[in-house]
């Protein structure tokens, strides 16, 4: 029943999010139901699909934060730790520093996805097949870093400064080039890696005990790691596929809630997607209001900017242990 309170309690306020997200913007809720035929382009064609990315790429990330989190048992661990965020990165980058962004319309999103699924293959050949979570880790920080010194090399050798600027503004992150083509991409492969993710709810609760009492009850471990680096790979790299590097939301967004649902890893797994959806969608709500008729802010900088004080908080709170 407490958790039925919680959700509501999330959907409601996803929906107050979205309702914000929708209205933000020069044009006035009348204009928008009057049915003037700019209004209607604007809110179908620019609003919504932003919106509807801003909703699933948040879930997603919090959903991966919380299942991440329960595998490593460390409250520190986000999406970004297994390195599938820096290699859809890589991805994208190649396609811009070629130039196939055009490449059948998906050109980017189709690299990034690619790279998303190379730095997962990598990462499982690197680690082994029975390795630990420690190992796991590691292994994740040196893929992160191989794809993150890739990137500044493609930076560095890029062929001329529009090619530049756009590598950097994509790896800033942004949902402000949303379309429903962007949606028709990221949806199947997100909704894909959050079925994966959904399967793992039973283990990490056996998880908490410990790896071989974890192993006593019959959970494999080996399947368990292959989801949930499998299920990271779709979920994150389908969003990073259109959006660009968005952090910190996988890492905030599971914190938040774990003490609603008595830090016990399966209950945490669908507030902590609604949560991920609610705080990306006002931030981008939030930023576009910020930005203004001024420089864009984008999406990825305010999450960055808003997430390390927090992390940094988190650590400190860690280090003394509880109180």
């Amino acid at each position: 029943m407490r958790d039925f309170k919680l959700v509501v309690i999330q959907l409601a306020i996803c929906a107050i999010a979205s309702l914000a997200h929708l209205l933000a913007g020069g044009f006035p809720l009348g204009a928008l139901l009057s049915g003037d035929e700019a209004a209607r382009l604007i809110l179908v064609d620019l609003r919504l699909p932003r919106l509807v990315l801003g909703l699933v790429i948040g879930a997603s990330l919090g959903l991966t934060g919380a299942v991440l989190q329960g595998y490593f048992r460390n409250p520190l661990a986000d999406p970004g730790i297994v390195g599938v965020t820096s290699s859809a990165g890589l991805g994208a980058v190649i396609a811009l520093y070629f130039g196939l962004g055009g490449f059948l319309g998906i050109g980017v999103p189709l690299f990034a996805i690619l790279g998303a699924a190379t730095g997962a293959a990598v990462l499982l050949l690197v680690a082994g097949a029975r390795a630990s979570a420690t190992t796991l880790i590691l292994s994740g920080v040196a893929v992160a870093a191989l794809a993150n010194s890739l990137t500044a090399l493609m930076m560095n050798l890029s062929p001329n400064p529009w090619a530049l600027s756009e590598i950097a503004y994509w790896l800033m992150g942004s949902l402000a080039n949303a379309s429903w083509t962007e949606v028709s991409v990221a949806l199947p492969l997100i909704a894909a890696g959050c079925f994966v993710l959904a399967f793992t709810a039973r283990a990490l609760d056996a998880l908490t005990l410990g790896e071989e009492t974890a192993r006593s009850l019959g959970v494999n471990l080996t399947l368990l790691r292959i989801l949930c680096v499998a299920g990271a790979a779709l979920a994150v790299g389908g969003g990073v596929a259109v959006a660009g590097a968005i952090g910190f939301v996988g890492l905030v967004a599971p914190h938040l809630l774990r003490r609603f649902v008595d830090h016990q890893p399966s209950r945490l797994l669908l507030p902590a997607a609604l949560g991920g959806a609610a705080l990306l969608t006002a931030a981008d709500a939030l930023i576009r209001l910020l930005s203004g008729q001024g420089t864009p802010l984008y999406l990825g900088v305010a999450t960055a900017l808003l997430g390390v004080p927090f992390f940094f908080w988190l650590v400190r709170t860690q280090t003394r242990g509880p109180a």
